[in-house]
Order: structure tokens, then sequence, then C-alpha cells
């Protein structure tokens, strides 16, 4: 054994063999870091070769990371702190809605009965006048005259009656408003399948002799008792006129006031009708006058 290791080293520390172990293949150079010494060498011989310094460096320098990578890794980071916060974009690339704060409040107890129904009855009283919710309006101070037989001591102003409002307001006595209220809510409105929205007021009080007639009595109007009507305003915005448009459902309810008021008058009547519907509140004793 040792003789055997005696001649491998006699051979290893022959000139023979260190002459064919330098006429070996070598590989060859890696021509970057061929470069790399030449370059560094060059640069330290002179100053005039910093470009073939400039390009090893950047060879050497790492290169930067491009810009839309770096977006999404600042993305990515910025979606990781908002999970940690519960806020962070899921699978969807969608954000979870923010639950909204609550704010707890104490709701009011509820007013007793009694006082749910006072206040009820109030708000439909509210604004009504001669004793009857349908009938909005104002009482008016007591209307006084030289004239005699004109004048009226408690009459009110009426806006609406039975949701109808009416296109200026009518100074009339509490009976003739009532009369009014029923033959709006049971005969007109009935009649125009309750369409009408307004009434087309062409008088109320007004002190002067029946039929504007010099000499003549003292008309219901002067007595706060009367109220003409020249037409009405339907929900379509359409306007049926008493002057040519005493049709055969205006005339049903022309028709229906006789007997709610005393006297009802309309075209064809006596000749001073023609334009509009006369209802009055008189008392004739034997009846109401209808033409």
């Amino acid at each position: 054994m040792i003789a055997r290791v005696l001649a491998v080293l006699m051979v290893l520390a022959s000139p023979a063999f260190a002459e064919s172990m330098d006429r070996s293949p070598r590989p060859q150079a890696n021509p970057r870091m061929g470069q790399v010494s030449v370059s560094t060498s060059t640069a330290a011989a002179s100053p005039a070769a910093s470009p073939a310094v400039a390009t090893t460096e950047a060879w050497l320098r790492p290169k930067p990371r491009p810009a839309a990578l770096e977006k999404t890794v600042a993305a990515v980071r910025e979606n990781v702190e908002e999970k940690k916060k519960g806020r962070g974009l899921n699978l969807f690339g969608l954000r979870p809605k923010e639950k909204p704060e609550v704010q707890l409040v104490s709701a009011p107890a509820p007013a007793p009965k009694k006082d749910r129904k006072k206040s009820k009855e109030t708000e439909t009283v509210r604004g009504s006048v001669c004793g009857v919710a349908a009938i909005k309006g104002e009482k008016i101070a007591p209307i006084k005259s030289k004239v005699q037989g004109c004048g009226l001591d408690d009459g009110v102003r009426v806006t609406s009656v039975s949701g109808v409002r009416l296109s200026a307001a009518a100074t009339i006595d509490c009976a003739t408003a009532k009369a009014l209220n029923t033959w709006v809510e049971q005969v007109a409105q009935p009649a125009y399948g309750g369409q009408i929205v307004e009434l087309r007021i062409a008088g109320h009080y007004v002190c002067r002799p029946r039929n504007n007639k010099k000499g003549a009595k003292v008309s219901e109007h002067g007595r706060g008792k009367a109220i003409d009507i020249a037409g009405f305003v339907l929900a379509s915005g359409k306007v049926q006129s008493v002057l040519g448009g005493f049709d055969k459902t205006m005339r049903r309810a022309h028709k229906g006031a006789c007997g709610i008021f005393g006297t009802t008058l309309g075209p064809g009547s006596d000749g001073y009708h023609e334009d509009h519907l006369h209802f009055d509140t008189a008392n004739h004793g034997n009846g109401a006058y209808c033409r």
C-alpha cells in the first residue's frame, strides 16, 4: 500500500506530468469578466476611458424596478394594511361596505289615546267655520249698512267646502255656507264623478236690489244669504262654464240644489241668470223656489 502511494507521488512530481498538465486545454475566458478587468485597468491608466468604466458599473448595478411593478407592489402593501383594519379588497376586487354608525335614539312615549284623538280632532277642525270641519274659512266682523235690509250680523268668509276651493272667498252666513257644503258633497261632486276642484264664484255678499233693478226689493245677496256660481274647474284643468256649458251634467247638479237651497235659479229661469247659478237660503214659506 505504501509502495503504491509513493509511486503516485513520484508520477505527480515528475517533469513529464507537469508538462502534460501545462499543455491541457483551458476553459474559455468569461468575456464580461475580461471586460471588467480591461475596463478597470484602462480606467486606472487613463481618465479618458470613463465610458468603459460606466458600462461596467451599469452592468454591476442592479436594474431599477419597473414603474408598473412599483405600483402593483404598493397596492399590495396598501391592501395588506387595509385587511388588517378589516377594509381590504376581497377576491372580487370589491371593498366591503363599512357599517354605518348607528345612534340609538329612544322613541318618545306614545301619547295617550284620549290625547291622540283630541289632537286629530283639532287638526281637522283647524281653519273651519260654522261648526263644520269641511267648511274652511274665517269668521268676520258684523257688516252694517245704511240701506234698510242690507247687512250681515254673523257672517263668515268661506274659502273651501268639502275639499273644493272657491275661486274667491265668499262672504255669506253660516246657513248658506252649510247648504253650499251639502250641495257640493251630495250633488255636484257625484254628478261630475268627484272631479270638481274649484267653484268659480260670480257673486256673494253685496248690498243691492234684486237683479240690480232700481226700486226692487233688497236681494238676498244684501243679506249674506246668496251665492252665485259661474262654473266649475275639473281635475283635468277643464273649465265647465255655465254660459255655453249648461249641459246635461250641469243641469243635474243645478236641479239637485232645489230643496237644499230655498231659491235655485239658472239659465232659462228669468233671463237674469244665463251665465251663472244662483243659490240662496231665503225662506219662501210655501217651499223652495226652483227655476
